[in-house]
C-alpha cells in the first residue's frame, strides 16, 4: 500500500476566499453569517446565510466559462486552481493518464435547475430550455470540467452522499492512490445552494436556524439554545498524491492522509441515530484503516451543524469511541463557516491539515451553555483557538440518508 500525502489545497469559503484567509478567520473566530443578498428573502423563515464575501467569479474565470457553468462548478474551478498552484504542478511533465479527479457535490446545479424550470413555467408550454441546462445542472459535471481543463485522463467520477459528500470523495481518492491505481487525484467538493429552493426546502424540513435578528451567533453547536444549521456555500480542493510521486517532483507536502471510514446509520431519512451508531462505526473504521488507537487522535473536527439531535448523537458516538479523554480537543468550525453541505468535508479537511501544520485548534464560537450531559466530558475549544501539538486530526461528516464518512490526517514526517 502506498502512502498518500496532501500536496495542494484550495479554499473558497464564507470566511475567506483562499486557504490562508480561511485559516486566519478560523483561528480568530470569525463568523460568516449575514443577511442573504442573493435574493429577496423577506418572506422566508430564514433570511440569513453564510455567503461568499467580496467575490466576483469573473475575476477568476472567463465570461464564456461563467455562461457555461453553474456557480457550483465555477467555485470548484477556482478552488482547484489555487490547489494546483500551491502544489507546484506542471502537468506537462507528468503522466496525465495516472492523474484523476474525484469531486463531490450534494446539490449540483440547483440554481440552474430552479432558474430554467421557473422560466418554463412562465411560458405557454413551449420548451425553450438553455442548451447548457443539463450540463450546467448535473452533479457530475464539475469533475468532468476539471479533468478537461487540465487534460487529466485518470479515474474520474463524482460522489454524492449529501453532507458527507466531499469527505467521501477524499476517502475514495485516498484509496485509489493507496491501491496504486493513480499517482495523483484532485479531490474535494463544491456547493452553491443559497437560492430560493435551497433555503425554502431546508426550511420546510425544519433544518435551518431562524435566528434572523442575530445571524452571526445563530450557528452554535452543542449549545442548549441551538435551533438549526446556517446554510453556507463555496468549495474546498485538495491534491492527493502518492508519497513516491510527491518526492520525485519535489512537491510541497502539507500533510498525510492515513485513514478513512464509511458507514450508515440505517435509521432515518434526515435524522441521525440517537446513539450515533453510524458515526461510531465510521470512526472505528477510520482508526482501523489508519492502524492507530483512539488515544492517538489529538483533534476532532466534528460534523456538528447546530441541530439538536445531530450534535447530541455525534457526542454520544465520540464518547463511545474515545471515552472522556481530557487530552482530546473537539471543535465545530461550522459555527463560523456555516454548513457547506457537500463541500463541508473538503474545507474541514483543510482545517484539519492546517491544524497539524500550525499546531493550533480552531475554536467553536457562539456556544455559551453546553448541553448538560456533555458539559464536563469534552474539551470543546470554546470561544478561542488553542495552541497544541496536533499529530493526528479526524474529520467527521454525516449526511441525509444516514451516510457517514470519517477521515484521518497526520502531520507529515518523512
Amino acid at each position: 500500500m502506498k502512502r498518500v500525502v496532501v500536496t495542494g489545497m484550495g479554499a473558497l469559503t464564507p470566511i475567506g476566499n483562499n486557504v490562508q484567509d480561511f485559516w486566519t478567520s478560523l483561528i480568530n473566530g470569525v463568523s460568516g453569517a449575514a443577511p442573504i443578498t442573493k435574493f429577496d428573502a423577506s418572506k422566508f423563515k430564514t433570511r440569513f446565510a453564510c455567503e461568499l464575501k467580496n467575490f466576483d467569479p469573473l475575476q477568476h474565470i472567463e465570461k464564456s466559462e461563467a455562461r457555461r457553468y453553474d456557480l457550483y462548478t465555477q467555485y470548484a474551478l477556482i478552488a482547484v486552481r489555487e490547489a494546483v498552484k500551491n502544489a507546484n504542478i506542471d502537468f506537462e511533465q507528468l503522466n496525465r493518464n495516472r492523474i484523476g479527479v474525484i469531486w463531490g457535490s450534494g446539490n449540483g446545479g440547483i440554481g440552474t435547475f430552479q432558474e430554467q424550470v421557473l422560466e418554463f413555467a412562465k411560458g405557454d408550454g413551449t420548451p425553450r430550455f438553455n442548451p447548457f441546462f443539463i450540463p450546467k445542472m448535473i452533479v457530475d459535471i464539475a469533475s468532468g470540467v476539471i479533468s478537461i481543463k487540465y487534460g487529466l485522463r485518470g479515474v474520474n467520477f463524482t460522489t454524492v452522499s449529501a453532507c458527507a459528500t466531499s469527505n467521501t470523495a477524499i476517502i475514495d481518492a485516498f484509496n485509489y492512490i493507496k491501491w496504486g491505481k493513480a499517482d495523483m487525484i484532485i479531490t474535494g467538493g463544491s456547493e452553491a445552494p443559497i437560492v430560493e429552493s435551497g433555503i425554502g426546502g431546508f426550511n420546510a424540513s425544519k433544518a435551518l436556524s431562524t435566528q434572523n435578528d442575530t445571524p452571526q451567533i445563530a450557528s452554535r453547536p452543542f449549545d442548549v439554545k441551538r435551533d438549526g444549521f446556517v446554510m453556507g456555500e463555496g468549495a474546498g480542493a485538495l491534491i492527493l498524491e502518492s508519497l513516491e510521486s510527491a518526492l520525485q517532483r519535489n512537491a510541497p507536502i502539507f500533510g498525510e492522509v492515513v485513514g478513512g471510514g464509511m458507514a450508515a446509520d440505517a435509521y432515518h431519512l434526515t435524522g441521525t441515530h440517537p446513539e450515533g451508531e453510524g458515526a461510531y462505526l465510521g470512526m472505528l473504521e477510520a482508526l482501523s484503516d489508519a492502524g492507530i488507537d483512539a488515544s492517538a487522535i489529538d483533534y476532532i473536527n466534528t460534523h456538528a451543524t447546530s441541530t439538536h439531535l445531530g450534535d447530541n448523537s455525534e457526542l454520544i458516538a465520540i464518547e463511545r469511541v474515545f471515552g472522556t479523554n481530557p487530552n482530546l480537543n473537539i471543535s465545530a468550525t461550522k459555527s463560523m463557516t456555516g454548513h457547506l453541505l457537500g463541500a463541508a468535508g473538503a474545507i474541514e479537511a483543510i482545517a484539519c491539515i492546517k491544524a497539524t501544520q500550525e499546531n493550533i485548534i480552531p475554536p467553536t464560537i457562539n456556544t455559551n451553555e453546553v448541553e448538560p450531559n456533555f458539559a464536563d466530558k469534552f474539551e470543546l475549544t470554546l470561544g478561542k483557538a488553542q495552541k497544541k501539538t496536533v499529530n493526528y486530526a479526524m474529520s467527521n461528516t454525516f449526511g441525509f440518508g444516514g451516510h457517514v464518512a470519517t477521515s484521518i490526517f497526520k502531520k507529515y514526517e518523512s
